[in-house]
Order: C-alpha cells, then structure tokens, then sequence
C-alpha cells in the first residue's frame, strides 16, 4: 500500500485521474439517454464491435497511434450500428438478435485480428490493455482526445438536448414537428462510439458499458427530472471512477474493475435509499400507507356500528376481525386526531368522525356502482377493488365518479350511499319564520336520515316554519308540529325555499 500523498505527486497518476474523471462525466452524461431509449444492449454492443477498428487503425498508422485507434473505432462503430439496423429492417430477426450477432462477429474478428498482429515480431498490443484498460499506462495524447471527445458530447448535449429530450420521450410528435428521429439516433450513436474510444484506456470495451449504465440508472433512481439526472449521473460516474482509480493504486488492485465496482456500490445505495424509488422508503411508504389503511377501516366500522347503536372495542374488534389489542394504535390516533372520544361504553364517534367515516363508506359504494354501472363487473368481483380504491384514490377524483353516475342513492348491494355536502344545498338554519319548504332526499349521512323517520319529517313533502324559540325551529309538515334544535336544523338539507 502507499501514501496517499505520495501517489499524488506522480505525473502519470494525475494524468489518470484527469482521465477517468473525465469518462465518468461523460459517459454518466450519455448514459441517461442510452437507459432511456433502452439501449444498453447497443452501448455493449458498440464497446466490442470497435475492435476491428482498433486493428484497422494500428494497420494503416503502422503501429500505436491514438489518432488511428480513435478514427478506426468511430468507423467501425457506425458500421456496426448501421449493419445492425439494416439486419433488422431487412430481415426477420429480433432486435437483440441482430445487435448479438453484429457484436459478437466483430468481437471475434477484433479479438483474431489483435492475437495476429501481436504475434509480429518487434510488436507489441495487448489484447488485455483493450478489454480492461490501461489507465496507469495513459499518455498526453490519450487525455487531450478524451478532453477533445468530452468537450464534443458535452457541447452536443447541450445544444441539441431539446431534440434528444423530445425524440427520447415522444418521439411520433417529434416526427410530426419534423424532427428526424433516425437523424438524432444516428448521431447519439456517434456521440456513444466517441465515448466508448475514449474510454479504452481507462475501462477497457468490456468494462465501458458498465459505466455508461450504472451511473445513469443510479440517477434514474434518484431523480424524475431529466436534466437533475443527467447531472447526478455526471457526478456519479466522476466519483466512481476516480474513487475506483484511488482506491486501486492503494490496495494494487486493477483500476477498470475498481471503478466499475465503485459505481455499482452507489447503485446498491439508491437502490436502498432513493427517496422514492429505495427499498428502505418503499418499505416505510408501504408500512405508512398500510398504517393509515388501518385507521380509515376502524373508522368506518365505527360509524356502521354507530349507525347500530352497538359501538364498542369488542363489537369493533369483531368487525374488523382482529384482536383488539391490535387496534389500540389506530384508536388512540383516531382519539388524539378528534375522529373518536372516550366515554362509559369504552369510545363513541364525534361529529369530525361520523363526518369522514361517511366520506369513506360513501367513496366505497361510489365505486363499487361505477365498477358495476360503467366496467360492467359482477356485482361479487367489486367489493375487493372498492376497498382499494376507496383509500387511495384524491376526493376530486370520488366528485367525478359521483358526478358520471348521476349522484346515485344506492349502490349496487341496495345500500344507500351517503352524500357529501358541497354548498349546493341549503340547511334549515337557512329559512325564516313563514318559510316554506322541503326536506331535501338527500342527507349528509345514515343518522340525519334516521333522525328525520325518528321525528316524523318526510322528505320531499312541503312543510311550513311556524316560530323560531332560542334559535330552535318549529315547523308545520301536514298536520304534524315538530320542533328541531339548532344543532341538527343546521345538518338537515332543504330542496328549496317555496315561498315566503
């Protein structure tokens, strides 16, 4: 092992820095747009099919020439790209087929090309160098082509991001605006044979595709905006490759794999802890939703055990089906949160819980009508699915279902659905002394209704407001008196005022 310090006062460790850096930023930068397209296979497909561009330009230069290596690799990547698409609009061969059998053919012809040379006396060409890497090994010439490529695909990306976004994500409007989805294509490919040259000193072909996937797919994690995950993947693979590198010259490891495996390590850690796409927050959204769940279905067994006059923790834990001592959290929550209160019987509803029970139970039946009335579903399949839905699904979302059925009185079992009070409909706080009216058929929930059958007040039949005592009403409905207090005068919907 050496000193840190030590390892960077050398000039060929600096160089290597310089350029993996630069790789990381530039193939994290690419790699957004190759996980997006689902083109990883031909990012690997591309780093081997180089190869026999690599023998090509040590042919034509005669001998080691970054200049020849980096024309040759280009050609030999768009030649592959091409043959690859032509094999798949001309024959019929799957698309990760054809990419296969290109790739594959010019690995092997790159591969027998390199054991030919290499074996020429006074020549020397490493298959290894090109596989893995030889970032140690880089020279000045190298990292001023990985600047040059990197300045390139940077400049590229930014001055045409708005074409690579639009034909990435829609890419039929791109066609109807006039934008050539092949043309883009083509040239992200250029921009990906640039990247995979400049990469083969630092991770070699083999090794290249990992860093052009793994810091992208690590910012996918992180991130639903494109232009933040193309610059976390830029940070991404600039960490990962140079920690890689660091960390290979400490424990003398070799620096391609080092950096492949740095990279995947910030992987696995999204893959944990990604704010919403983490196994970690996953699991504590599921167990918080799960939680919540939990508590609306206490609360509206409560108020269907209210509506029976039979509210109690043993007639709750019935209900629900489970031990009660598995439902003293969502209870005491429910308390602390003004839905249910303590009292002689063990707890009873307030007007807050009664409130939002009914919003639950009438959310449930709403969709169990509309999974019946407009899906067209058994009325045995519906109860599961209305569960579900009933506890995810936003209140504007229940308004329209509600709205499209017409605001229906029962659901498809005969229950009748509760109403919801939208400003709509006034209250009988709302008439004065001489007043006529009716009560309305609808009602905010199963107790107003009870109340009303209790006192004698018919829904939809004219009735007459006679006195108003301490703010309580007296009403005339046919030849019947009834006095209603304030209290439950503001709960009871009216139609409409008749006359004055």
């Amino acid at each position: 092992m050496f000193e840190l310090g030590d390892i960077l006062q050398e000039a060929f460790i600096v160089r290597a820095l310089l350029a993996s850096a630069m790789v990381g930023i530039m193939c994290g930068i690419l790699g957004c747009f190759i996980i997006l397209r689902n083109m990883a296979l031909i990012g690997d497909a591309l780093s081997h099919a180089i190869l026999p561009g690599v023998v090509a330009g040590f042919i034509i230069a005669g001998g080691y020439s970054t200049l020849g290596f980096f024309v040759g690799s280009v050609i030999a990547g768009l030649v592959a790209a091409l043959f690859m698409t032509w094999i798949q609009r001309n024959v019929k061969t799957q698309e990760d087929a054809a990419i296969g059998i290109v790739f594959t053919a010019m690995f092997a012809i790159g591969v027998m090309g390199i054991s030919y040379i290499s074996k020429q006396e006074g020549i020397h060409l490493d298959l290894k160098d090109f596989l893995f890497g030889n970032i140690l090994g880089i020279a000045d010439q190298d990292l001023w082509m990985t600047f040059l490529v990197m300045c390139f695909t940077l400049i590229s990306v930014v001055a045409f991001y708005r074409f690579l976004f639009i034909t990435t994500f829609e890419s039929v409007v791109a066609q109807t605006i006039g934008i050539s989805v092949a043309t883009v294509h083509y040239f992200l490919l250029l921009l990906l044979s640039f990247a995979v040259v400049a990469s083969l000193q630092s991770v070699g072909v083999i090794l290249v595709v990992a860093m052009l996937i793994t810091p992208a797919s690590t910012a996918y994690l992180l991130t639903h905006d494109m232009k933040k995950m193309i610059l976390i993947a830029a940070g991404v693979g600039l960490f990962s490759t140079t920690a890689g590198l660091l960390l290979a010259i400490v424990f003398d490891t070799t620096p391609g794999p080092a950096m492949t495996v740095m990279a995947t390590l910030f992987y696995l850690v999204a893959v944990l802890f990604a704010p919403r796409r983490g196994l970690v927050s996953r699991y504590f959204k599921r167990r918080e939703r799960q939680i919540r769940i939990l508590r609306e279905d206490v609360l509206k067994q409560s108020v269907r055990l209210h509506e029976r006059q039979r509210l109690s923790p043993e007639n709750l834990s019935e209900r629900l089906g489970m031990a009660y001592k598995n439902l003293r959290s969502p209870v005491k929550f429910l308390k602390r949160n003004g839905f249910l209160v303590k009292d002689i019987e063990g707890i009873s509803l307030t007007e807050k819980g009664i409130e939002k029970g009914y919003d639950l139970i009438r959310a449930h039946r709403l969709w169990e009508s509309y999974l019946v009335q407009e899906l067209g579903l058994d009325v045995d399949q519906i109860h599961e699915d209305a569960e579900k839905y009933e506890h995810i699904l936003p209140e504007s979302l229940i308004e329209e279902v509600a709205k499209k059925l017409g605001y229906p009185d029962l659901d498809p079992h005969g229950s009748p659905i509760p109403h919801k009070y939208s400003g709509e409909l006034p209250n009988l706080t709302s008439l004065v002394v001489g007043d006529r009216s009716r009560i309305s058929s609808r009602q905010p929930d199963h107790l107003i209704r009870s109340r009303l059958w209790e006192m004698g007040l018919v829904p939809d039949l004219d009735f007459e407001v006679k006195a108003l005592e301490e703010g309580n009403l007296k009403i005339l409905q046919g030849e019947k008196m009834i006095q209603v207090d304030h209290a439950l005068a503001e709960r009871i919907w009216i139609a409409e005022v008749v006359s004055n």
